[in-house]
């Protein structure tokens, strides 16, 4: 996953000795767009769409990077109306406004009406390239 460049400046600034209060949970939001690093995607919105409280694993070594990985699926409620074609996730520190930490493209898929997208543990990662 690429990094937001709000956590970006938490991480740099941690390393001059500025600390940081972590997320008290993490949610994983859908969009139809890249947030970008800036978070100027869109998210999806309507339809019963509400981001899922995740949780993610311990930071291992998986194929020589640091990885964290989503523990268990997460289903989101079926939609009530179409969401549009879902290209991207991300994580963020709210169930609603917040902060955005990482995002990532996904294979898109279109979610109509009646339709229900599930995040596969394992599936969804950040991972660092060291």
């Amino acid at each position: 996953m690429a990094i937001s460049n709000y956590q970006a400046a938490r991480n740099l600034n941690a390393l001059r000795g500025v600390s940081f209060t972590p997320p008290n949970a993490l949610y994983l939001a859908l969009y139809t767009s890249s947030p970008t690093a800036a978070n100027t995607g869109a998210e999806v919105n309507g339809g019963a769409y509400a981001r899922q409280l995740i949780t993610l694993s311990a930071a291992a070594l998986d194929g020589g990077k640091m990885t964290v990985k989503l523990m268990a699926d997460a289903p989101y409620p079926v939609a009530t109306a179409n969401w549009g074609l879902v290209t991207h996730v991300g994580v963020l520190d709210a169930a609603t406004g917040g902060n955005l930490l990482h995002f990532n493209e996904i294979d898109p898929r279109t979610i109509q009406t009646n339709d229900r997208f599930i995040a596969e543990a394992n599936k969804i990662l950040i991972r660092y390239a060291q």
